[in-house]
């Protein structure tokens, strides 16, 4: 039947209370997670949002083991979330009214990560569903909104109502200029790396196609580089450019990618032999674009592995100890459209302070970059053994990392050459941040780091060398040593691309020192802080707007801010934090939302011209000057006074609006209604498991690309029939059944992935050569 429309208000919350006094470079544990935290957003404001794979977490919610869980940043409390399928290294990304969606996973899994009671369909233990084609939706909701409706919950029905036409493990979510979502690659199931070994058949287990979110209609395109980088491309490094074309990095290759009529340019190989995509796990992230770059796209990558193209073995595991390898420190920049016209060329960068693998780059407020996270050696990754150490010998547990790095780093992209490094003052963590943990920046400016948990399920043992990880900790960059950060009022709940300026106003008790020099040093960032897993932080971008300011006579000093740039390239429509940054110190970030909130090509406007700057001569802030701890809250938080309207957020997809007739699901209705199908699907798969003879795994077959496909929406986005099918019907998009057994574990042999009667043994001899 088709579902009524609805609409929530989001209210913004900008607002942050007081918290108590901390050092500037420290920890601080905040939490327990309940769920470890492989995946994490902000969703505003208040709430951080968590999601670990399907396993055996003690928490339990309506019954079952939690995997997903909610930080409330207010009351610094946890609570648990009702996630039907298995999220296990899913991919991510906002809508451009506030929504998050999360694309894939793996099949269901039974205690000790094994396949599902049911195969990879169902898992009567953890009650987890199969999640390799499922896409997920959440409304980010705030303290003023009844968490516990219908609204606030995870849509997630495991029937296939909103999936992906191909499965995906491991892809990359991209998100376009009008807000549609790119899905790239990704493994079909599990497994270390993405090939056999010799790798004679790129496509074995590989997913190598892009499809969109919404649906255009079209099926799943091949995507030629992802055939030639075979065996480290999960995960590809992906990145809108200011040409609308996608920069995309893996194993040692780069290109550049026209994804409407799917051709590529090639650019030169990663330098040094250092792999940056999972598992070899970077840092990487896009510079700030600022006024004075010209808003200059320029990427970095640091660290990673530079093992030997035969060490990194195959589907099952490494062939070497990885735990002994060394990562790698060197760090490269590129710019892949350079302002100038020259060709785009890898830029040897000054090398980290360690090696690290699985470090994360967090950009913060003023425009400097915080690595965080990661290990001295090894890989991401783990496994009961790999081709050279048995089980019992496994010096690390099921790790493939050793050494983990606790004291972060920060680089300053703007220092001279060879100073760009530094963590002087930093403390370290005793918490180890290796496979499968996260970090993302809040409003206040500081970062969480949660999770950790290189074990194929729970493992909370003292026996283990890293255990499943629920501590969450906060740390407080160097900017927390200010005793006052910027109260700015005026700043906007909304941005748009290009046209009237507004003004922010930072008063005389929020800086100290004289107001010309407040003012003159005085920035605005807009950041996004992305969706993270995997060292990665998908959608992170950092954008200045462009300012002009007055002086006046009360010592106030008012800010005259450009919109965004009318490029939506640069910076997608979707949620961001707006802060106001005085002389290097950030004020807590407001909430904004930046273009329409629809998926539809951005309304733009010309750029209007900002008032010349005015000084006082006399002028001076009433604040009091440094110290070494700074309020974790409250004083630097921004006013949303400029807009009190709704921010188009819509209670399920979020897609309504440009694109044609398709329709808004009701995302409480969708709920109870998923959850009907849910206890229905037990049901039917109950009845079918009495009624048929005993359950025998199917080998794997990989799903054809000709398989008949019912998408989201039809090509001309105009029907609403995806809408109107009765929910007693076949469930939409429906992959075709296999039961494999769920692996990403290195306690199996080569062929476990893909049984070796799918292969000719003893014919592999094809070698990925990157493309230069």
């Amino acid at each position: 039947m088709r579902l009524p429309l609805s609409l929530l208000v989001l209210v913004l919350s900008p607002c942050i209370p007081k918290a108590s006094a901390v050092t500037a470079g420290s920890f601080e544990t905040v939490g327990n997670t309940l769920v470890s935290a492989m995946m994490m957003f902000l969703g505003n404001n208040d709430k951080v949002y968590i999601i670990d794979k399907a396993e055996g977490n003690a928490a339990q919610v309506n019954g079952h083991p939690a995997w997903g869980s909610v930080w409330d940043i207010i009351s610094n409390s946890f609570e648990v979330m009702d996630i039907a399928t298995n999220t296990f290294c899913s991919s991510g990304y906002h809508l451009p009214n506030g929504s998050f969606v999360t694309f894939g996973g793996n099949g269901a899994v039974s205690p000790g990560g094994k396949a599902g009671s049911e195969g990879s369909v169902w898992d009567s233990t953890y009650d987890d569903f199969d999640g390799g084609k499922q896409i997920r939706i959440l409304n980010p909701c705030t303290d003023s909104d009844d968490f516990n409706s219908a609204e606030c919950q995870w849509y997630d029905d495991p029937t296939g109502a909103v999936a992906m036409q191909a499965r995906r493990w491991y892809s990359t979510a991209e998100a376009l200029p009008d807000g549609t979502i790119i899905l790239i690659g990704g493994f079909q199931n599990g497994g270390y790396i993405l090939r056999n070994f010799p790798n004679t058949d790129p496509t074995a287990g590989a997913e190598l196609t892009y499809e969109f979110y919404p649906s255009n209609g079209q099926p799943p395109q091949n995507v030629q580089f992802l055939f030639e980088t075979s065996g480290l491309n999960a995960y590809p490094l992906t990145w809108l450019l200011n040409s609308g074309n996608l920069f995309v990095q893996a194993n040692l290759s780069t290109m550049i990618w026209d994804y409407t009529t799917n051709t590529e340019v090639d650019l030169p190989p990663m330098p040094n032999g250092v792999v940056r995509v999972y598992p070899a796990s970077a840092a990487t992230a896009m510079l700030p674009m600022t006024p004075a770059n010209n808003y200059s796209q320029t990427i970095i990558f640091c660290g990673g592995s530079d093992m030997p193209d035969s060490a990194w073995g195959d589907f099952a595991y490494p062939f070497i100890n990885t735990w002994d390898y060394p990562a790698s420190k060197d760090c490269q920049r590129i710019t892949p459209e350079p302002g100038d016209g020259s060709s785009p060329v890898y830029e040897q960068d000054d090398d980290m302070l360690e090696g690290r693998t699985m470090g994360q780059f967090i950009i913060l407020p003023d425009g400097k970059l915080l690595v965080l996270n990661g290990g001295l050696n090894g890989t991401a990754g783990f496994g009961q053994n790999n081709s050279l150490t048995p089980q019992d010998q496994m010096p690390f547990g099921e790790s493939f990392a050793s050494g983990p790095v606790g004291t972060p780093a920060i680089y300053d992209p703007n220092a001279p050459s060879g100073s760009r490094w530094s963590n002087a003052g930093f403390q370290t963590s005793p918490i180890a941040r290796l496979y499968h943990s996260s970090a993302i920046l809040l409003p206040d400016a500081s970062v969480l780091a949660a999770g950790s948990n290189p074990n194929l399920d729970v493992n909370t043992s003292s026996s283990v060398p890293f255990p499943t990880e629920y501590r969450a900790e906060k740390f407080y960059p160097p900017y927390f040593s200010a005793t006052t950060r910027p109260v700015p009022s005026g700043v906007p709940s909304t941005l748009n691309y290009g046209g009237s300026p507004f003004d922010i106003t930072i008063p005389s008790t929020s800086y100290s020192g004289s107001g010309n020099t407040a003012a003159n040093s005085t920035i605005v960032s807009v950041v996004r802080g992305g969706w993270t897993t995997h060292a990665m932080n998908m959608g992170q971008r950092y954008l200045q707007l462009n300012n002009t300011y007055t002086v006046n006579n009360d010592s106030s000093i008012t800010l005259h801010v450009s919109q965004m740039p009318p490029i939506p390239n640069i910076f997608q429509p979707g949620p961001a934090m707006l802060f106001v940054v005085v002389n290097g110190i950030p004020s807590n970030g407001t909430h904004v939302l930046i273009g329409s909130g629809n998926i539809e090509a951005q309304p733009t406007a010309a750029v209007s011209e900002l008032p010349a700057n005015i000084l006082q001569a006399d002028a001076s802030g009433s604040a009091s000057g440094s110290s070494t701890s700074a309020s974790a809250g409250g004083s630097g938080s921004g006013d949303a006074t400029a807009s009190k309207s709704t921010s188009h957020v819509g209670l399920i997809a979020g897609i309504a609006g440009g694109v044609g007739g398709l329709a808004l699901v009701v995302l409480g209705m969708a709920i109870c209604l998923s959850r009907r199908r849910r206890a229905r699907l037990r049901a039917q798969i109950a009845a079918s498991k009495a009624a048929t003879p005993p359950f025998t795994p199917a080998p794997y077959k990989a799903n054809p690309q000709t398989e008949s496909q019912v998408f989201l929406n039809d090509p001309s986005h105009g029907s609403q029939a995806s809408w109107n099918q009765s929910e007693s019907a076949t469930a939409w998009n429906q992959s075709t059944p296999n039961f494999d057994a769920y692996r990403d574990s290195g306690d199996m042999t080569p062929a476990s992935a893909h049984p070796a009667s799918h292969y000719d043994a003893g014919q592999y001899d094809y070698q990925q050569q990157p493309r230069y």
